[in-house]
């Protein structure tokens, strides 16, 4: 279900605070090869957490959705080394790589706006 638990009063700074939550995670990823894209969403939820609901559900949301990205390159990992399995491996990272770009810019265009976003897919750890 598609809850929008944003509410027209939301403040500019939580919208800041929550795009930052999304994109944080793309930046992350640029300067550790993919491997800390979680830190930046994971950040921003511990300083925000108890401060603002809206930006608590970004930033988990951000951190839930790299958890189940990391996962998949864990997986393609291991496919690769499996000599048999290495086109899915590719397969994995494209898939993992796109869905990664385009989940986090168009959860930043909906925060910059004031609404949530939910990712498509994520490991449930932080809410």
């Amino acid at each position: 279900m598609n809850y929008d638990y944003s509410a027209p009063s939301t403040r500019g700074d939580e919208r800041s605070m929550a795009i930052l939550a999304h994109l944080s995670a793309i930046i992350a990823m640029v300067l550790s090869a993919g491997w800390l894209s979680f830190v930046g969403p994971l950040l921003v939820w511990l300083l925000y957490k108890d401060r603002s609901r809206y930006v608590r559900r970004a930033a988990a949301g951000s951190f839930n959705f790299n958890i189940w990205a990391w996962l998949m390159n864990v997986i393609a990992w291991i496919c690769l080394f499996t000599v048999i399995l290495s086109p899915v491996s590719v397969i994995l990272w494209i898939v993992a790589g796109i869905m990664t770009l385009w989940c986090h810019i168009h959860g930043a265009l909906r925060a910059s706006n004031g609404r949530t976003y939910d990712y498509p897919a994520s490991i449930r750890i932080l809410s």
